[in-house]
C-alpha cells in the first residue's frame, strides 16, 4: 500500500473518531458571532416554512377555484402567493448577508490564529514542511471552512426542518399517500450511504494532491532562474504533468460518485412521483358525489411536496461535499494549531535584558536528526567585545553554531551560555533582540528601503535609518533610487544588485544596535569595491561589540581576536591568525591553498606536508 493511500485511510479513521470533537472546536469560532448567526438561522427557517405554503396555494387554487370554475377570490390567492415570494426574496437577501459576514469573520480569526502559530514555530518545522503545504493550510483549507459556515451549517439545519415540516404536512393531509411517498426513502438512504463513503475517500485524495501541486509550484517558481540556466524546463514540465495528472485523476474519481449519485436521486424522486400519481390518481378517480377520497388539488400538492421532500434530501447529500471538505480541512488546520512549539521562553526567565556579549559553549552536541551529529563535544568561550571567526569546510557546523546561538534549535547535549545563563533560561524575544545577522543570501521584503531597514520596529526613527545607511556607505546608492528611502522594494529585492541588498542588510543590522553581530559569509557574494566599503563599516560596528564571523575568505578574518577551525563538527584548532599559521595545521594548509589560488609564488611543501595536505573542498 502506498504512503498516500495509508495516509488517506488513517485520516478517514481519525475523522470517524473525532468528527464530533472537530465540530465542537469549530463552534468555538462561531460563538463570538452568534448575534449574526442566530438571526441568519431564524431567517433560514422562515424561508423554508414559507416555501411549504406554495403547494397549499396550488391545492386551494385547483380545488376552490379552478375545478368549481369560481374566479372570485382567485386573485387574492395569487396576490398572497406573490407576497410570500417577496418575503422570501427579502429574507434571502438578509440571510446571505449575515451568513457571509459570519464566514468572513471566522476565516479572518482562523487565518490569524494559524499565522500566529506558524510564526512561533521553530525553524525545524520549516525544514520539515514545504512552503506550498503550509500555504495550503492558510488558503485552501480555510476557504473550505468558509463554505461550511456560510452555507453548510445553516442550510443543513434548514433542510432538516424542511424535511420534518413537509412530512408533517403530508401526514396531516393524507397518511396513506404519505407512506406510499416514503417507500422510496430506503433506496435514497442506500444511495446516500454509498455516495458518502466514496466521496470521503475522494476528497481526502484531492486535498492531498492539491497540496502537492502548491508545494511543487512554490519551489519551482522560486527556482525558475536555476531551471532556465540548466535548461531543465522539460524535466520540470514532466514532473508537473505527473503531479497534475494525479490531481486530475483524483478529481475524476470523485466526480464518478456525483455522476452516479445525482441522476440516481432524480430517478428515485421520479419513482416516488410515479407512485403518487399511480396510487393518488386511483384514489382521485374513486371520488363520488358527496364522498371525496382525495382531491385533485391535494394530489397535485402531494406531487409538489414530494419534489420539495427530495430536494432537501438531495441538498443534504450535496452538502456532504461541503461538510466532508470542511472536516478534512479542519483536521489539517487543527493538527497545525495543535503542534507543540519546541522553542519557547521559560515560565520565569532568568534573563531578559540586553546582554554583555559573553558566550560560552560547554561540551555541545547537536544533530538535526536522531544522532547524525553535526557538532561533537564543542567547547569555546567568547569574551564581550571580542571578534571570533569560524572556519571550516561546508557541513563542518559553522552556521549551525550561529543558529544555536539564536536558539533556532536546542542542543541535545551540553549547554550554551550567554552572560553565564543557559540560553534556555532566557526570555526568547529578549535573547534574539541581542542579535543581528547578515547572511550571504539577503532576504528583503516587499515594501520600501526604509521599511526593510526598520522591519516594523517603531523605536527606529528615520534619522537612525539614515545614520545606519551612511555608516555602511549605502546612502549614495539609496539616494539614486527613485524615491530614495521610500523607493519601492520588490519581492526578494528584485531589481537590486547583490551588493546593494547586502548594504541594506548591514544598515538593518546597525539600526537594530545588537549586542552580538553575526556575519554569515556576508561578504562572499559581492564585488571587491563593495567589500571594501563593507569592511570599513564592519570595523566600526564591531568595535566594542561581540562578533561572530563565518567566512571562507581568510583575508576578511585575519584581524579576528580568535579563529576557530571546525572539521567534521569538531574544533580542531583555535587561536589568532598568526598563532594558527605558526602551528602549521589545518588553518595553515587552508591559508596556503587560498594563497596558491591567488596566483602568487609560494614555497613548495615538504613531504610530510604533502601527506597531511587537506583536500581542496575543505574551503567553503
Amino acid at each position: 500500500m502506498s504512503t498516500a493511500v495509508k495516509q488517506f485511510h488513517e485520516e478517514e479513521a481519525i475523522g470517524k473518531t473525532y468528527d464530533f470533537q472537530v465540530a465542537r472546536r469549530l463552534l468555538r469560532y462561531l460563538r463570538p458571532y452568534l448575534r449574526l448567526l442566530v438571526p441568519a438561522l431564524l431567517l433560514t427557517f422562515a424561508l423554508n416554512l414559507l416555501g411549504i405554503l406554495q403547494p397549499k396555494f396550488t391545492e386551494y387554487a385547483i380545488d376552490w377555484h379552478i375545478l368549481p370554475r369560481k374566479s372570485a377570490g382567485l386573485g387574492l390567492l395569487v396576490g398572497l402567493y406573490v407576497a410570500v415570494q417577496i418575503f422570501r426574496l427579502v429574507f434571502s437577501y438578509f440571510q446571505a448577508l449575515l451568513l457571509n459576514s459570519v464566514g468572513q469573520y471566522v476565516m479572518f480569526d482562523m487565518r490569524r490564529e494559524l499565522y500566529d502559530k506558524l510564526q512561533h514555530q521553530e525553524v525545524a518545522y520549516y525544514d520539515r514542511n514545504p512552503v506550498g503545504r503550509i500555504m495550503t493550510r492558510l488558503t485552501s483549507d480555510v476557504d473550505s471552512l468558509n463554505e461550511l459556515f456560510t452555507a453548510g451549517i445553516t442550510d443543513l439545519l434548514g433542510d432538516l426542518v424542511m424535511i420534518v415540516a413537509i412530512i408533517g404536512v403530508m401526514l396531516w393531509m393524507d397518511t396513506r399517500l404519505t407512506f406510499v411517498t416514503l417507500l422510496t426513502v430506503p433506496m435514497l438512504w442506500a444511495a446516500t450511504t454509498w455516495f458518502r463513503k466514496g466521496a470521503r475517500k475522494g476528497y481526502d485524495l484531492v486535498r492531498t494532491r492539491i497540496a502537492r501541486i502548491n508545494a511543487f509550484l512554490q519551489e519551482h517558481f522560486a527556482g525558475a532562474q536555476t531551471v532556465q540556466i540548466f535548461n531543465a524546463e522539460a524535466k520540470s514540465i514532466r514532473e508537473f504533468d505527473e503531479i497534475n495528472t494525479d490531481y486530475r485523476k483524483a478529481n475524476i474519481d470523485t466526480i464518478f460518485y456525483y455522476a452516479v449519485f445525482f441522476p440516481l436521486v432524480d430517478f428515485i424522486g421520479a419513482a416516488g412521483v410515479a407512485l403518487i400519481i399511480w396510487y393518488g390518481g386511483y384514489r382521485v378517480m374513486q371520488n363520488t358525489p358527496g364522498h371525496t377520497v382525495l382531491t385533485l388539488g391535494a394530489l397535485v400538492a402531494f406531487i409538489q411536496y414530494s419534489s420539495f421532500l427530495f430536494q432537501p434530501i438531495r441538498d443534504i447529500s450535496d452538502k456532504y461535499n461541503v461538510l466532508q471538505a470542511a472536516v478534512v480541512a479542519s483536521h489539517r488546520i487543527f493538527k497545525t494549531l495543535d503542534l507543540p512549539v519546541a522553542i519557547t521562553s521559560p515560565v520565569q526567565p532568568a534573563k531578559s535584558e540586553r546582554a554583555l556579549g559573553h558566550i560560552e559553549f560547554e561540551n555541545v552536541w547537536f544533530a538535526y536528526k536522531d544522532e547524525d551529529w553535526i557538532l561533537k563535544d564543542v567547547s569555546f568561550k567568547v569574551e564581550p567585545g571580542q571578534s571570533v571567526a569560524l572556519v571550516g569546510h561546508t557541513g563542518s557546523g559553522k552556521s549551525t553554531i550561529t543558529n544555536l546561538l539564536m536558539r533556532f534549535y536546542d542542543v541535545q547535549r551540553g549547554r550554551i551560555l550567554l552572560d553565564g545563563v543557559d540560553l534556555r533560561e532566557w526570555d526568547l524575544q529578549a535573547l534574539r533582540e541581542n542579535f543581528a545577522v547578515v547572511l550571504q543570501e539577503v532576504f528583503l521584503f516587499s515594501g520600501t528601503v526604509a521599511g526593510n531597514i526598520r522591519l516594523g520596529r517603531a523605536d527606529i526613527t528615520d534619522e537612525r535609518i539614515k545614520w545606519a545607511a551612511r555608516e555602511v556607505s549605502a546612502e549614495p546608492f539609496i539616494n539614486r533610487l527613485h524615491g530614495g528611502y521610500q523607493a519601492e522594494v520588490k519581492e526578494r529585492g528584485a531589481g537590486l544588485s547583490v551588493g546593494q541588498k547586502q548594504l541594506i542588510s548591514f544598515a538593518r543590522s546597525l539600526a537594530f544596535d545588537p549586542a552580538i553581530l553575526i556575519l554569515d559569509e556576508a561578504t562572499s557574494s559581492i564585488d571587491t569595491e563593495t567589500e571594501q566599503l563593507i569592511q570599513q563599516a564592519i570595523e566600526r560596528v564591531m568595535r566594542n561589540r561581540t562578533s561572530i564571523v563565518v567566512a571562507h575568505r581568510l583575508s576578511t578574518i585575519q584581524r579576528a581576536d580568535q579563529i576557530i577551525v571546525l572539521h567534521h563538527g569538531e574544533i580542531r584548532e583555535q587561536g589568532t591568525h598568526q598563532e594558527l599559521l605558526v602551528e602549521r595545521g589545518l588553518y595553515w594548509k587552508l591559508y596556503k591553498l587560498q594563497y596558491a589560488d591567488s596566483g602568487r609564488p609560494q614555497l613548495p611543501a615538504t613531504d610530510a606536508e604533502e601527506e597531511n595536505a587537506v583536500p581542496a573542498q575543505f574551503s567553503e
